[in-house]
């Protein structure tokens, strides 16, 4: 490939910052800081006395100083994220984690002190309409106010993370990123990254699909000392701090900041379950469809029909953006701006971080997209995917910044969502049958990976925080826990490679975020709730859905979808999300009858 087209594959970071070592970027870290500083020595210990007048003015200055702080640290990491082996960016992304560390504990007494206020005045301030537009971030923090410590506890705590987890997060992101794996294709020896490899599970020969996981894998289990050491760790300071702000379970800190009651993430992952052998009758059909007789776990997303071609970036960009563009047209030119202002970062390489993300940055910034793409139908929805989360941080730059992200169980709705539309554009524009199935199986897939895949993530993730408590957990035994739960997910439907015992080993998603994984289901069944509206509603639909995207985090899950006619609490509201795509399923066996 060209040099012109290899570099409009790479963001373009310079309306950030001219550069790593530039005087601007200096500047704003200096400047952060003594506006810190001034923040702290004018406001700590006199939020109490504050009348609305005053928590507004106090307020909207916390806001301005966390834009100001926060903007070297995300230019930081899009640096370090497209090439964590420069010595620049890894320099400048260690003073970033220091500097976001120092500036965190200067304002820490800030939400400590809302936090601390008593009923009475708190309830006065919240009935304040000056207010109106910060009350529910002010209602959100108080609900941790029963496992909050002293600001000098929470101070020192903040300040050892730097020494504790937040260094064995960096060094999993620094050994994951600098492995390199030799794989014989097609008859030659090629050097391939992670992503590279695992983009050849959509490789239409099954020997390859085993032989490039395996490879993989058993890379991870190579470090086996290093990793089972980075995620007792996780588990042992996620413990030790349950046990000093005394929450009663591993998964309560993450319910209660994504203000989801423990009963419907439970009824959620229990629903799921009973909808194992929705996944296991599917993966029994895919099988015949590759004429096999039982699939292995290598298998599942091999490509049927046309679903084996390449794309090139071009093409894979047109497509999902024709398919916003049919949903509506400022949806696309939300998603087409990504490309041309260079906010997209789409090349491969080494020291780049595996997967992909979108980098929401602040209501004035606008927000990045890291993928790596190489070529194959799954990373054209990968596409469609982080365009949805870039759509969702755009329209939520109507919110200040308290209330700019979305919380976690609303994050993934904008992305499946967008999922949704490229396959039903994709299936509206095919006529062939058999492509027909292909991408029927392919939106299966998808859906399976993000409902019942996060759901065995999750149930592996609350063993292991669980278990972690009776002491160390060994590298073998992380991979029984791992195996186990994937087992159930299974049953006799898949088998399981040998070396997937430690699939555990690369999911990043259990390093830097406690319980994350339930979001993707949970957003994945309440799209298919809105994708349903969406359908017999037509553009009705769309206002409505622009604003559940706009209202960012301003609104708590519940309240946010109500709107949409949502009820979150309902009985039967998880288990109409499995109906769809039992549906989905019964369509795929029309299709396939002799």
């Amino acid at each position: 490939m060209e040099q012109k087209n290899l570099d409009a594959l790479i963001w373009k970071t310079h309306t950030l910052y001219p550069g790593p070592q530039s005087a601007e970027l200096d500047n704003d870290f200096q400047k952060a800081t003594a506006k810190a500083m001034d923040f702290r020595e004018r406001y700590r210990g006199k939020v109490a006395s504050l009348d609305g007048a005053g928590l507004l003015q106090a307020l909207k200055e916390y806001e301005e100083l966390e834009e100001l702080i926060v903007k070297p640290q995300l230019y930081a990491h899009l640096l370090f994220a497209a090439d964590s082996e420069d010595e620049v960016n890894k320099r400048l992304s260690q003073k970033a984690a220091e500097f976001g560390n120092q500036m965190s504990r200067e304002v820490l007494f800030f939400d400590l002190e809302i936090i601390q206020l008593e009923e009475p005045a708190f309830s006065a301030l919240a009935a304040d309409e000056r207010l109106a537009n910060y009350r529910h971030y002010m209602e959100s923090q108080r609900k941790f106010r029963p496992h909050m410590l002293p600001e000098r506890e929470e101070t020192l705590l903040k300040q050892k993370s730097l020494t504790g987890t937040e260094a064995f997060s960096r060094l999993f992101d620094e050994i994951s990123a600098s492995f390199r794996y030799k794989l014989e294709l097609e008859g030659e020896e090629q050097e391939l990254t992670g992503e590279e490899l695992l983009g050849l599970l959509h490789h239409p020969q099954a020997s390859v699909r085993e032989r490039a996981f395996t490879i993989f894998l058993k890379r991870h289990e190579e470090q086996a000392i290093v990793f089972s050491t980075v995620f007792n760790t996780v588990a042992l300071d996620h413990g030790q701090d349950q046990e000093l702000r005394s929450y009663r379970h591993s998964m309560e800190p993450t319910n209660l900041g994504n203000e989801i009651p423990a009963e419907v993430v439970n009824r959620l992952m229990s629903v799921s379950e009973a909808n194992y052998p929705l996944a296991q009758e599917y993966f029994r059909i895919k099988a015949k469809l590759l004429k096999m007789d039982k699939l292995k776990n290598t298998d599942v997303y091999a490509p049927l029909g046309e679903t084996d071609k390449r794309y090139t970036f071009d093409e894979a960009r047109d497509l999902a953006l024709a398919a916003y563009g049919r949903f509506s047209p400022d949806f696309r030119d939300m998603a087409a701006a990504f490309f041309h202002e260079g906010r997209v970062d789409a090349l491969p390489r080494p020291g780049k971080s595996g997967g992909a993300f979108c980098m929401g940055m602040t209501p004035a910034l606008s927000p990045y997209v890291l993928l790596n793409f190489t070529g194959n139908l799954r990373d054209v929805a990968t596409i469609a995917h982080e365009l949805g989360h870039g759509i969702h941080f755009t329209l939520a730059q109507r919110q200040t910044m308290v209330n700019y992200h979305a919380p976690l169980p609303l994050a993934e709705t904008a992305s499946v969502f967008g999922e949704m539309l490229l396959t039903r554009h994709l299936l509206e524009e095919e006529s062939d049958p058999q492509v027909k199935i292909a991408l029927l199986c392919a939106q299966i897939e998808d859906i399976i990976a993000t409902t019942f895949r996060q759901n065995v993530l999750t149930r592996f993730e609350e063993r292991m925080h669980l278990e972690r408590q009776n002491g160390l957990l060994t590298a073998t035994r992380l991979c029984e826990l791992w195996w186990e739960e994937n087992a159930r997910l299974f049953g006799d439907s898949v088998e399981m490679i040998d070396a997937y015992r430690w699939g555990w080993s690369y999911i990043s998603h259990f390093i830097h975020a406690r319980f994350y994984c339930y979001s993707y289901t949970f957003a994945e069944l309440l799209v298919l709730s809105l994708y349903q509206r969406y359908l017999s509603e037509g553009e009705a639909f769309i206002p409505v859905y622009r604003e559940i995207l706009a209202s960012g985090g301003s609104r708590s899950p519940a309240d946010t979808v109500r709107s949409a006619g949502i009820d979150l609490s309902a009985p039967d509201f998880w288990q109409n999300g499995y109906d769809v795509l039992r549906d989905l399923v019964e369509n795929l066996k029309q299709l396939i009858k002799p």
